[in-house]
């Protein structure tokens, strides 16, 4: 909800070179830096939009919002485009319910000769709404299939993509793990407590976001809480946000519950930034790529880590916490009634606050 930084704060940025002009369609299918940005259903085509790496790794996420202005996609057939893409890089996600530290996980993934991380590739929100319409035309599971394959074209040789979805394209979680059966996934929330307070600091932007949010997952037939859609409006906007919580939270065990431990790991961005080495070490075991400790230094010290994933400034673990302190703050009277609710909602329903799978496994277990 920070929206700082955009793409007209990329000319204070030093400029990377656009990707060359490609000699053929196929030349773009099989160039990562023709990021799959788009797809139309209407036209069964994809749009394929030259944003080179560096630009990749400056910019919050891959949206129009955020890419510098100007650039010209190229319109493929889906078909043509995976006709020419080239070999799939090993493809691992990063599934989030928001405001929990997932752009830092999927920076952290920026490693050249490694990985690379994409940050809510607008592809997979395409297909999301497409579903959400009703989806006619192409079989949508193989639009699915497709769009995961532009997207695991790797950036170099022996490169794994972590991809970072938009928690929006969080209900076709099972889908794309069943799509990619070698594929690993990290489910990443913030407490309850720090959520909320992320969204009353946002003020009515912030207030209006989850009840969108809550929409989309009717939408899904993700919320099954006991309560009428006419009930969420005598809600309050965090018994809202509460509510849209403790959905995603449902959907996450039941998505680990059916896909199991050597695919599956949860953790709280709490939990994630009191030990981020530990944290980010497991990850690699997961994601098939063990890190090395230099490269876990690397890491922990490096931008990720250390700036703000949206407006690029110093930003360390201190100020995370001070700014999430001063959110509950100013709004600690309404969130502590709310968390109150959300635990008797959580407790009727059965849904757990805690994620299933730990990434960092109980050193006393």
């Amino acid at each position: 909800m920070d929206k700082s930084f955009r793409a007209r704060d990329m000319e204070a940025m030093p400029q990377a070179p656009s990707p060359a002009p490609p000699r053929s369609i196929e030349e773009a299918a099989r160039n990562p830096e023709w990021i799959a940005h788009r797809y139309d259903p209407g036209h069964d085509a994809v749009h394929l939009l030259p944003v080179s790496r560096a630009v990749q790794r400056q910019v919050t996420f891959l949206t129009d919002e955020y890419l510098p202005s100007g650039l010209d996609p190229i319109v493929v057939r889906r078909k043509d485009a995976i006709a020419a893409a080239p070999s799939a890089a090993p493809i691992h996600f990063v599934f989030h319910s928001a405001f929990c530290c997932s752009t830092l996980v999927a920076r952290a993934f920026d490693l050249p000769g490694r990985s690379m991380g994409l940050k809510e590739p607008v592809i997979l929100n395409d297909i999301i709404g497409w579903r959400r319409r009703g989806g006619q035309g192409p079989d949508m599971a193989e639009v699915l299939d497709n769009a995961l394959r532009l997207l695991a074209r790797p950036f170099g040789a022996g490169e794994r993509v972590v991809v970072k979805p938009s928690n929006a394209v969080n209900a076709l979680l099972a889908p794309i793990l069943t799509l990619r059966p070698d594929a690993h996934a990290l489910l990443l929330h913030a407490p309850l407590r720090t959520y909320l307070g992320s969204i009353a600091r946002k003020g009515l932007d912030g207030r209006l976001w989850v009840r969108t949010l809550l929409l989309g997952l009717l939408d899904d037939k993700l919320v099954d809480l006991g309560f009428s859609p006419r009930d969420h409006l005598g809600q309050t906007d965090l018994q809202v946000a509460a509510v849209g919580w403790l959905a995603q939270q449902a959907l996450f065990a039941r998505v680990a519950e059916r896909f199991g431990r050597t695919r599956i790991r949860t953790i709280d961005s709490a939990t994630l930034m009191a030990d981020p080495r530990a944290a980010m070490a497991a990850l690699g075991q997961l994601f098939g790529m063990p890190l090395s400790e230099a490269e876990l230094g690397g890491i922990v010290a490096g931008p990720a880590f250390t700036s703000h994933s949206k407006s690029g400034t110093s930003f360390g673990a201190t100020e995370r916490a001070a700014e999430e302190d001063a959110g509950v703050a100013l709004h600690a009277g309404e969130i502590d009634k709310v968390i109150v609710w959300a635990q008797a909602v959580a407790d009727a329903a059965g849904i757990r606050l805690d994620g299933p799978f730990p990434l960092i496994e109980d050193r006393d277990a």
